[in-house]
């Protein structure tokens, strides 16, 4: 409602574009994420390319780390017009309505960042960009963070380790099916929040890319990892439809390329910062990381595969297989 609200106001107050005509392009990018993350550095990044390309014509203003709007707030607040760039998780778009994004969600569908860009950089990751444009939101790029590993306080070696935990997950309906598939208990929670309920015991544990569970210095309040790499995060680069087609055609045309120039350094810089964040966490001495064998990590496929097949009807088996054709992934060599 305070959204509404300040709109209404800036209308009543006759604040038009005319009457700004002189004044540079001003592009709100909100994030929640810490500014030393892969997405954090990728923002600023888009920031110093936008102005450079623009000369001046565009200013970009990042709010890093939930300063402007929280998880719930943002994907309203870019709807309504009163901030112009997300990033947010592809988690977040199955709320939205737009439940194939949560193809991304399934655990093991990506062996590896080569099997995840032929999805994200190709064909089928612009087919599901352009089902966000009924929504009033058009997909600009697809960012890498990492992938994930599983902590708690407690050692994590099997499936059956995370039984009965209380873990914390994004909203996403796949999310919630992995996590009971191996019998633990999905808690919804904002990632602002997750610090706090971790040191607290609100929830056990959590599962996290190294860069996201550095920088929020959650593994100062969980004692175990396991490299797991079970499932990717990953972001789309959003923007208001209605305010990027109403840009100046010059101005569109640099920001584009300065967005395609960020989107490369996103996807080159989010392995070697989740490296460096993994060796900053095993630094700390707070967290034992333990990597998984050959066949604890086949267990731990086995465990959590099935969710492909439960989840088709919702995200659809079309799209499901489309990424099987594209990656070679196929779960009944399991």
């Amino acid at each position: 409602m305070k959204i509404r609200a300040l709109l209404v106001g800036l209308v009543a107050v006759g604040l038009s574009a005319a009457a700004v005509a002189a004044d540079p392009i001003v592009i709100k990018f909100s994030h929640v994420v810490a500014q030393d993350t892969p997405k954090g550095k990728a923002a600023e990044k888009f920031k110093e390319l936008a102005e450079k390309y623009t000369s001046g014509a565009v200013k970009v203003e990042v709010y890093a780390n939930s300063t402007l709007y929280k998880d719930k707030e943002e994907m309203e607040a870019l709807q309504l017009g009163a901030v112009q760039l997300l990033a947010p998780s592809l988690a977040k778009f199955g709320p939205l309505g737009v439940r194939e994004f949560e193809v991304f969600d399934l655990p093991y569908i990506f062996d590896g960042y080569e099997a995840l860009n032929k999805v994200t950089q190709g064909p089928v990751g612009q087919q599901l960009l352009a089902k966000l444009e009924p929504k009033g939101i058009k997909g600009l790029a697809f960012w890498d963070n990492g992938f994930k590993s599983f902590s708690a306080n407690s050692p994590i070696k099997k499936p059956e380790d995370l039984r009965g935990k209380k873990m914390r997950i994004q909203s996403s309906k796949v999310l919630e099916e992995q996590m009971r598939e191996v019998k633990s208990l999905p808690q919804v929670m904002a990632f602002s929040e997750v610090y706090q309920a971790l040191q607290t015991g609100v929830v056990d544990g959590t599962e996290n890319p190294h860069s996201n569970l550095y920088t929020q210095k959650m593994h100062e309040v969980q004692k175990h990892m396991t490299l797991t790499d079970h499932g990717y995060l990953g972001y789309a680069v959003i923007t208001n439809k209605k305010f990027w087609d109403g840009l100046p055609a010059e101005v569109r045309t640099q920001l584009d390329k300065a967005m395609a120039e960020s989107t490369v350094y996103a996807n080159q810089i989010a392995k070697e910062e989740n490296d460096k964040a993994l060796e900053g966490v095993r630094a700390s001495g707070k967290t034992e990381i333990y990597t998984p064998t050959a066949e604890e990590k086949a267990a731990f496929k086995k465990a959590l595969v099935p969710v492909h097949k439960k989840m088709e009807s919702r995200i659809g088996a079309d799209l499901i297989q489309s990424i099987y054709k594209e990656t070679g992934f196929d779960p009944a060599k399991l």
